[in-house]
This record gives structure tokens, sequence and C-alpha cells, in this order.
């Protein structure tokens, strides 16, 4: 017994010895694979796509356990192990032009870490920010993106790792592009707005903490805010075909509904429309419909160029006076029953496919959903509200970027409605609307847009429908979108009869 503890005690140090040369090799590895594929900040994805080296990192990430190890060789490790993740998930949906374009990218995709499934969030805030309480973590953390602070082309060292992040910290709040101080007016990234107690409790404390790296003091008493991120996507070349170096930010996150969602995530639209018409009899306006309509659309990606969803919705329907306000029919059912009503009025399935893998913005969705409710068109005494039969809409969405913030959306769509209602006398109502939207895209989280749309009505009385507006939408995490539109409404029955129609909408988007 006694010699077997000897040969232990004997064998001990070089055991540690193997451990430790093991984290020496993972740091010497990723020095060299960075110094190699990271020019001024950006990364050369392409160049890692099918690197074995590279292959090898992730998988010493995914086995090895470093909670046993010194604090300085811990926190080392999981710096350049959160980097290189980001890098190897970029990588795993390569090309994009931003890691917003992945669903869930640092707060649902799990990875392995040492045996244990994490998000990036979770690695990030548990494993690093909680555990060694270090704000200048945020200058040597990176997102894939230009608006965090550089990926660096060298690898975070135990031994110097205090001087590397002080480093960086410096070199980060002295920089003129990532704090920004003008005539008095200080503009911050929007990490100091994410991580507010990270860095103190109120706007005071973030500007002491900034102004003790720097080497020039800021105001901490003039105009104070934050500018937008920049989301596009840190690489030496624009996989869309634009120089990274360009100015102002990439069409990422310009008017997008054409791509299909990623494997694995979840895309949840609620679409509010408000349309209101008046009508004349003789010179006069007399009467004012308005449809409010809710359309609410939940998708799954199945694969990522297969999605999988439901759609549904509701409508309420309001005749009044031609005074009345169009909001008035989110008022009380009172007088005329015939005058109002409400409910979900149709329901079914949808799915999106990118059937051309070389045509990254073009996606055909198609949706058929049946009618909820009976009496729905013909009721003795209550308005039409929707179709009795089902409808089945077919959409083809593309979009083409225009220089680095103008980019054209396209749709084309065969629409068919009250389908199965033959026998009762009345012909499906085929439509084939044609939609084009302006957008320019001043920022990541903000686009603006003009819209232009025409449907004709393939019946046996040709008709038609056309409207321009004018929208926004504005992006205030990566996971949740507004967007407002009003329109000017056309339709040949009002042209004819001179009434007037406009359109009032506000959506909300949620990526999950």
């Amino acid at each position: 017994m006694k010699r077997i503890l000897f040969i232990f005690i004997a064998f001990l140090p070089f055991i540690n010895l193997s451990a430790q040369s093991d984290f020496d090799s993972f740091f010497q590895k990723t020095n060299s694979l960075l110094s190699k594929s990271v020019t001024n900040g950006k990364v050369d994805y392409s160049s890692l796509k099918n690197n074995s080296a590279f292959k090898e990192l992730i998988q010493f990430i995914n086995e090895k356990d470093v909670s046993n190890e010194k604090d300085n060789v811990k926190k080392a490790y999981r710096i350049n192990a959160y980097n290189l993740l980001v890098i190897n998930q970029v990588i795993e949906n390569f090309p994009l032009s931003s890691v917003q374009e992945v669903g869930g990218f640092f707060d649902r995709n799990k990875f392995t870490i040492g045996g244990e499934k994490l998000t990036l969030n979770q690695f990030e805030k548990q494993y690093l920010l909680e555990e060694f309480n270090d704000a200048r973590l945020h200058f040597v953390l990176v997102c894939g993106a230009l608006g965090c602070p550089p990926i660096t082309n060298f690898a975070y060292m135990p031994e110097r790792l205090e001087s590397q992040i002080d480093k960086q910290t410096r070199l980060a709040l002295n920089d003129d592009k990532f704090i920004r101080v003008k005539d008095g007016k200080v503009k911050l990234s929007q990490i100091f707005n994410w991580y507010t107690k990270d860095f103190g409790k109120n706007n005071t404390d973030i500007i002491t903490y900034i102004n003790d790296f720097r080497k020039s003091a800021i105001p901490n008493n003039g105009s104070f805010g934050y500018y937008s991120y920049d989301w596009s996507l840190n690489g030496t070349s624009d996989t869309r075909g634009a120089s990274s170096n360009a100015t102002g930010p990439t069409n990422a996150s310009r008017y997008i509904v054409s791509s299909t969602i990623p494997k694995g995530s979840v895309e949840l639209k609620v679409f509010n429309n408000l349309y209101s018409q008046k009508t004349k009899s003789g010179d006069e306006f007399v009467d004012r419909n308005s449809f409010f309509t809710t359309t609410l659309s939940a998708l799954y990606g199945l694969t990522n160029r297969f999605n999988i969803g439901i759609n549904t919705r509701f409508r309420k329907i309001r005749n009044n006076e031609a005074s009345s306000s169009p909001f008035s029919v989110f008022g009380r059912d009172e007088g005329n029953p015939f005058s109002s009503r409400s409910g979900i009025t149709a329901f079914g399935p949808q799915i999106r496919y990118a059937p051309v893998p070389a045509w990254e913005n073009f996606s055909i969705q198609s949706s058929f959903v049946f009618a909820v409710g009976d009496e729905l068109t013909d009721a003795q005494d209550k308005p039409f509200i929707d179709w009795d039969g089902a409808t089945w809409n077919t959409q083809f969405f593309n979009d083409f970027p225009i220089g680095s913030q103008f980019s054209l959306f396209t749709e084309i769509d065969l629409l068919i409605e009250d389908i199965g209602k033959e026998a009762e006398g009345r012909a499906n109502q085929v439509s084939t609307p044609l939609t084009a939207i302006l957008a320019y895209t001043p920022t990541t989280q903000y686009t603006a847009y003009f819209l232009s749309n025409y449907a004709p009505i393939w019946q046996e009385e040709f008709s038609y429908f056309y409207q321009f507006g004018l929208g926004s939408k504005y992006q205030f995490t990566p996971n949740v979108e507004l967007e407002l539109l009003y329109s000017y409404f056309r339709t040949k029955f009002l042209v004819d009869s001179g009434g007037t129609a406009q359109t009032i909408n506000l959506g909300l988007r949620f990526n999950f």
C-alpha cells in the first residue's frame, strides 16, 4: 500500500503537468490561428470554414473542463473560448452579413462547453461576468459585429492576461469611433446601455468609469446618449458583395421577409391593419366603413431552407356615418346590430421555402386558411366580415441590396379567396397583387420605406385596388421589431364613385 501511495505521489506532478500542457497548447494554437485569420479587427471567416486546426480548438472547448484551474487560466481560457465559439457559429451559418440573421445567436442556440450545454449569453454572464466581476471583459469579448470592440489577432494568455485586458480596454475607451465626443455631447456604445449595472448605478458612474481609462476626460455634465449599434459582420469581406470597409451599415437589417428563418428558430408576427373608407351619395360623403384586422402568424425553422407555421385572422367591422372617426371601429356595439361585428374568422397552416440556395433572399410562402364561423359573407342581420370559403395565398418574396443603405423588396402573390363556395353561386375571387418597397436603412436598427402596391382582381367584372404608403421599422433588440405604416388606398369602386380610403398599420415581430 505504501509503495502504491509513493508511486502516486511521485507521478502527481507529471499528471498536473500533462493537464497544464493541454491548456498551454490550446493558448498557443489559438494565438497562431488568430494571427493568421484576423486583420485589423476583422476575421477571414471563409478561410476558417474548413480549417482543421480551428475544428480541433472547438472540440477541445466542447470536452475540456477548466473549473479546477487557477483563476488566471480559467479567465483567459474562457475569453478565448467565447470568442472562438462566436466565430464558429458565424462559420456554421456562413455566408451572412450579420449575426442577427441567425435566430437565437446569443440567447437560444446552445453549445457544449466543458461537457455542459450553454448559450453564449449564459457562458458570458455566469462564467465570466459574474465569476470574475470585471467590466473590462466587455472590451475583449467579441460579438461578430463591427459595433463591438475589435477582435485581437492574438490569444489572451494567463501569464499576461491583466496587461492584455487593460490595454484593450484603454484602446476601446480612447477610440473616437467607440466613445464619441463632440461639442460637449457624448455618444456611447449600446454596450454601456445594455450592461449599465456593470459600470455603475447611473450615467455619472459610467462616465467616471470611462475616464479612468482615457487620456483626456470627457465631460460628465453635458448631453449624454447612445448611438445605434452596427451589427454588420466583422468579416474581412462582405459576403453579399460589398466591401466591409464601406461606411455606414450594411443591408443586414433592411426590409426583410424574403429569407427563411434559420433551423430551430421561431418567428412570431402580429400585424394590425385598420382599413377605413368613405363613400359618396351624389356629391356628399354619407358612410364610413372600417375594418380592423389582426393577423397572427408563427413560423418554425424546420431546416434553414424550410419553415412551417400557422396563420390566424381576427376581424372587427363597423359601418358608421361619414363624419365618424376610423377608430370608432373599436367602440362598443350599440344601436343597429347590422353596423358592427367581430370575431376570429380564419385559421390554417403556412410554409416558407427557399428553393434555390444561391438566391439568398428569395423564398416562397404559402398559406391556406379555413373560414372560422358561420355566415361571414352573407347574413341577414350582420355585416360582411370575411369570406365564407377558404383562402389560399402564395407569395414570392425577393429583395435586392442597393449600395450600403438602400434595398428594394418585391413581392408577387397569387391570392384565391372564397374557395368552395361555387355551389352557392359565387365564383372564387382571384387576384395577383404586386408589391414593391424601397427601403432606406441609415442605421442597423432603423428603416424607413416607401410602399407601392397594385392588385388586379380577375373576375367576371374586372376590378382592382392600389395603394401608396410610407412606413418605418425600428429594431429595439435583435429579437424585437416594431413597424408602422400609413397608406393611401383606392379601389375601382372608390375611383368610380369618388370615395376615399386609407390604412393605418402597426406590426410587431419577435424572433426566438
